[in-house]
């Protein structure tokens, strides 16, 4: 799926003005479209109104009440895939304040049972030293105490074992130099100390070996039903469960890749061990 970031947001209000339409080519009445869909009339207003986003299940529904060609169908699909994705740029989210975002992300993390994370060139906040957070926060242009303090804080939804955690790291991931030595040796530590929890998952994925695919981004998925897909200008959220369903086969792929238990912490330790040698 290819898109303008700039534009993202558009389809929303595209999608709800070509179902209205395509309810009024078929001469059909809120009323009588919520009937012949089983749904209710409000919601059909939401729907048309850009106030409600329509499931796939909902778009079949009204697809096949409103009798759409073929053609029809796959341009509401493709308006449906793209109201289901936001665009979220770094420079709006430092204006805004990154300590919002890390609120925007605890929130999510409350709500959330399962998260799955895999980590290309850098160590998320969750499993980050205070050190390590504050290297990585070092180009932002505003007083970062604020937004070092809640990543600090989101960390305890790591000790909730009602919560499910897997991380994939790749090599690069750990050993990127972001800090001098003695602290990054520290970093990966803390690293090695969290694959003790009985609700975590953290593998590391070496470079040696045959890796058929590379993956491309560092991306997280939350309860099957949302995706963040992160880049050096922005994050991408994908909702449309096509989009999740291929980052949830992309993750299995790279779990294949990765190692864990005993095989990572020997590999944690041998990392650290060279930061401090």
């Amino acid at each position: 799926m290819t898109f303008d970031p700039e534009q993202l947001g558009q389809p929303k209000q595209e999608l709800a003005a070509l179902l209205k339409e395509l309810r009024k080519r078929a001469g059909l009445t809120g009323d009588r479209l919520a009937r012949r869909c089983n749904m209710s009339q409000s919601k059909i207003s939401r729907i048309e109104n850009g106030k409600a986003q329509p499931s796939l299940l909902d778009l079949e529904r009204i697809l096949r009440a409103v009798v759409a060609p073929p053609e029809v169908i796959e341009e509401v699909i493709a308006l449906a895939r793209l109201a289901n994705t936001e665009w979220q740029d770094l420079r709006s989210l430092r204006r805004r304040g990154l300590e919002k975002k890390q609120t925007e992300l605890a929130a999510l993390e409350s709500s959330c049972t399962e998260f799955r994370f895999f980590l290309l060139s850098m160590i998320t906040g969750l499993l980050s030293t205070p050190e390590y957070i504050r290297a990585s926060l070092a180009h932002s242009p505003a007083d970062v105490t604020k937004t070092i303090a809640r990543k600090l804080e989101r960390q305890e939804v790591l000790y909730d074992t009602k919560k499910r955690f897997t991380f994939i790291l790749t090599e690069q991931a750990v050993r990127w130099p972001l800090l001098p030595p003695a602290a990054m040796a520290m970093q990966i530590d803390r690293l090695a100390s969290l694959t003790h929890l009985t609700n975590v998952k953290l593998g590391v994925i070496p470079i040696t070996g045959y890796k058929p695919m590379a993956p491309m981004d560092t991306f997280t998925i939350y309860d099957n039903t949302l995706a963040t897909v992160e880049n050096t200008t922005g994050v991408v959220i994908l909702r449309d469960p096509r989009d999740i369903e291929m980052h949830l086969e992309l993750f299995s792929t790279l779990e294949g890749y990765a190692l864990f238990g005993d095989e990572a912490r020997v590999l944690l330790a041998e990392w650290s061990a060279a930061c401090r040698s």
